[in-house]
């Protein structure tokens, strides 16, 4: 998917909000147990519910590792699904890999090739032989970690250098070295706040995944002050508090209400934006 066709997607949807698919196998309804793939079974009534309302899945690997091999295939089954049913979304792996050339080689081989994925996220930090093998593959994108939403972000990424420069601020400045603003985006966690406007400074263009509004406790109105361009430039991702909504057999219908709230959120902060 291109930046033209990504933008545009938004905007037909009214919606730049990104499912979390956080499926963690004891927190689905009891009731999917007793099904062949309850992981499966769970995304693929969360993605039929939800679909109208967002424009992108964010598939996180760790939840799916979890379950060994039975994981992987559930992981898979899902990919094919939103790739034969829900093609015009985008599709995220949340999968923070990150390792010397070859292996990133072959991780981007995983997930770009074999799994046919929009996008990665990424770890920066071994720099830029590591990220490069990511960035060869034509209309994917590399999500690189740049601000998270979580407390220990605070440990290195806010530390500075003699001249007064932030970690955060030197990955997103040495990485526009290695991608554009057409195939590389930006992890910035909605709990950071006023902290989009110094990443605004850096990269005024490029698109940002947002993780942390809902559950975590960031506000979208906030991330939408500080953080949207004139073509939007943000994907907000909402995880647990979509998809563990509800605990009954009414799951799926409760996920698709929670999604559709945001949605009408975002449809009215990108009106807000092209008024101003």
């Amino acid at each position: 998917m291109t930046r033209k066709e990504l933008v545009e997607l938004i905007y037909a949807k009214q919606s730049f909000l990104c499912v979390g698919l956080d499926t963690d196998i004891k927190k689905i309804p009891q009731h999917l147990l007793k099904e062949e793939d309850p992981i499966f079974a769970f995304n693929k009534a969360i993605i039929d519910a939800t679909s109208q309302y967002c424009m992108a899945y964010k598939p996180n690997l760790a939840f799916y590792e979890s379950n060994g091999v039975k994981g992987w295939i559930s992981f898979e089954k899902t990919i094919q699904y939103l790739n034969k049913h829900y093609p015009h979304h985008f599709i995220i792996a949340d999968a923070k890999r990150g390792d010397i050339g070859n292996t990133s080689a072959m991780y981007a081989r995983t997930f770009f090739e074999e799994m046919n994925l929009d996008s990665l996220t990424v770890a920066p930090y071994m720099g830029e032989d590591s990220v490069s093998p990511f960035l060869q593959y034509e209309g994917k994108w590399v999500i690189l970690l740049a601000l998270t939403s979580n407390k220990g972000s605070q440990d290195f990424q806010l530390t500075s250098d003699a001249e007064g420069e932030r970690l955060f601020e030197k990955v997103l400045r040495k990485s526009q070295e290695w991608g554009n603003e057409e195939n590389m985006m930006y992890v910035v966690g909605a709990t950071q706040g006023k902290m989009f406007k110094d990443i605004r400074k850096i990269v005024p263009h490029h698109f940002l995944l947002v993780p942390g509004v809902g559950a975590q406790g960031g506000s979208l109105e906030e991330v939408c002050k500080y953080g949207m361009t004139d073509d939007c430039g943000l994907i907000v991702n909402s995880s647990r508090a979509i998809i563990y909504a509800d605990s009954t057999e009414n799951f799926a219908k409760v996920a698709a209400q929670k999604a559709k709230e945001v949605q009408l959120q975002m449809a009215n902060e990108l009106a807000k934006k092209a008024a101003n």
